[in-house]
């Protein structure tokens, strides 16, 4: 299925410190940044009874000091387990939406103002935190997924008049390419430069052997869903987390 394949690819692009599988089950570890690279995802088929793979995570991520958080697809198996959940008392969060495009129908527009620049790890991680105004300190575990990252990676900013207005990330797994913490300044933002960014940065996938490209889009988030839209992306399926709930 075209979908679980892209759930691969993406677990790739951005992987955990630390990963095991129980029955079927992607279990991962990050010292808790994002939730992505701290969850339970259940892509294949299962043997154990349902309850007792639950009970299992919630004590594997507890003894880690971390809740046991789960990510789930509407092809997530087995297709019970968000009612078991739900019933559970877990909550329902952060419904996210998977988009793609077929580079090979795309037609990237040629004009751009700013420069796409790539840049090496220590830089563009230093650039990634200045837009989001944070510090390269808070984010050892950031930088230590990216450097683990096993497919060809771009790391680039995008440079106008000398200055830097917008970075992102980008992993190509041939032929599949993932868009990764794309930002844009917040002075700098609603004069398409996320275009150009994205732009660029889909130009130099598709000289790499890209045919499709995905990248990961809140489902509220209107604006992001519009730039996207504009160029080609399409929703085709929708992941959410289920946490436990608190108290």
């Amino acid at each position: 299925m075209f979908h679980k394949r892209l759930e691969e690819v993406a677990m790739n692009a951005w992987p955990a410190l630390q990963q095991m599988l129980f029955d079927g089950w992607v279990l991962r570890f990050a010292n808790g940044y994002t939730k992505r690279a701290n969850s339970i995802n259940p892509l294949f088929a299962s043997s154990v009874a349902i309850m007792e793979k639950i009970v299992t995570c919630e004590r594997i991520y507890a003894a880690r000091g971390l809740p046991a958080v789960f990510r789930l697809t509407a092809f997530a198996a087995p297709a019970e387990l968000d009612q078991v959940l739900a019933q559970r008392r877990y909550q329902q969060i952060d419904q996210t939406d998977v988009m793609h495009c077929d580079l090979s129908q795309l037609a990237l527009p040629a004009a751009a103002t700013a420069t796409l620049r790539q840049e090496s790890l220590p830089d563009w991680l230093a650039l990634w935190c200045g837009l989001h105004a944070t510090t390269v300190a808070q984010h050892h575990t950031h930088a230590a997924m990216l450097d683990l990252i096993p497919s060809p990676r771009l790391l680039v900013s995008l440079v106008d008049a000398g200055k830097v207005v917008a970075c992102g990330l980008g992993v190509c797994e041939p032929p599949y390419f993932g868009l990764f913490d794309l930002v844009t300044a917040p002075q700098h933002r609603n004069k398409g430069y996320g275009t150009q960014l994205v732009t660029g940065m889909l130009r130099w996938a598709s000289g790499h052997g890209a045919v499709h490209a995905y990248l990961q889009v809140g489902s509220t988030n209107t604006v992001a869903h519009h730039l996207y839209s504009k160029l080609g992306f399409q929703d085709i399926y929708r992941y959410w987390y289920r946490v436990p709930a608190h108290g």
